[in-house]
């Protein structure tokens, strides 16, 4: 039997939201052992002069905890 936790993380890229995503798992992987999943819980951009300058995510992490 597997017991599992969830945490709310936000991420931000100049890029793109897929970047934001992958930049996100990668950061939560370092200090959460065991990410199992992600679930995007929403997306936002920010802008200036009429350009997007910044993509964000809001995730739920999924991550299993060990004995």
């Amino acid at each position: 039997m597997s017991v599992a936790k969830v945490t709310e993380i936000t991420s931000t890229s100049a890029k793109s939201f897929d970047d934001a995503i992958a930049l996100g798992i990668a950061r939560a992987s370092k200090t959460l052992r065991n990410v199992r999943g992600a679930w995007v819980k929403g997306m936002k951009v920010e802008c200036a002069d009429g350009k997007v300058t910044n993509y964000r995510v809001d995730m739920k992490i999924t991550f299993v905890l060990t004995d």
